[in-house]
């Protein structure tokens, strides 16, 4: 993964628009990961879904902690994405009281597929899902990559949780300064 570009693929997301009536002034917004991604340093993870155990109680918020410690260890931005549509990223994000990391919402998981980090969680009834990881981009290149040992279409797993946790990314943020 080191030195590989990141995929640039749009993403479908809802901004909040005053102009639009009614009690979800919301619309819809294409972003591209490219244009999020390719400028600066920007730390990305990834999970398995929202409102999911480990997703909601561990993960998402220990960034949501750790987000004035990754910004000032220089990353521009944090994002958390997930094979979710724009209307579940939002709902968990005023669930979880997010204030500083950003949702992305993958809904067709074509950034997770072009990752290689798509995974089939039938076994759930999910679906297919992200393998749990993160990753440092600097300028669209990835620059770190912190991936959940076991990779696996058949649920032979724990929900491993503890490589691509902030702690480790804001290790490797400090010991390489930009």
């Amino acid at each position: 993964m080191l030195g590989r570009e990141v995929p640039n693929v749009t993403l479908k997301t809802r901004v909040r628009d005053e102009s639009v009536e009614g009690p979800n002034p919301f619309r819809w917004q294409d972003v591209q990961t490219g244009d999020l991604l390719g400028k600066g340093r920007q730390v990305v993870f990834a999970l398995p879904g929202a409102f999911t155990p480990t997703c909601s109680t561990e993960q998402c918020p220990a960034y949501e902690r750790s987000y004035d410690d990754l910004k000032a260890a220089g990353a521009a931005e944090v994002y958390c994405l997930s094979v979710n549509d724009a209307f579940v990223m939002f709902q968990w994000g005023k669930n979880l009281g997010l204030s500083k990391t950003k949702l992305l919402p993958d809904g067709s998981g074509d950034f997770t597929r072009r990752m290689g980090m798509l995974i089939n969680k039938d076994h759930l009834g999910f679906g297919d899902r992200s393998w749990r990881y993160a990753m440092v981009v600097d300028n669209g290149k990835i620059v770190a990559w912190f991936e959940e040992p076991g990779i696996n279409d058949d649920g032979s797993d724990e929900d491993p949780y503890g490589e691509s946790a902030p702690d480790k990314v804001l290790e490797w943020l400090k010991a390489n300064p930009k």
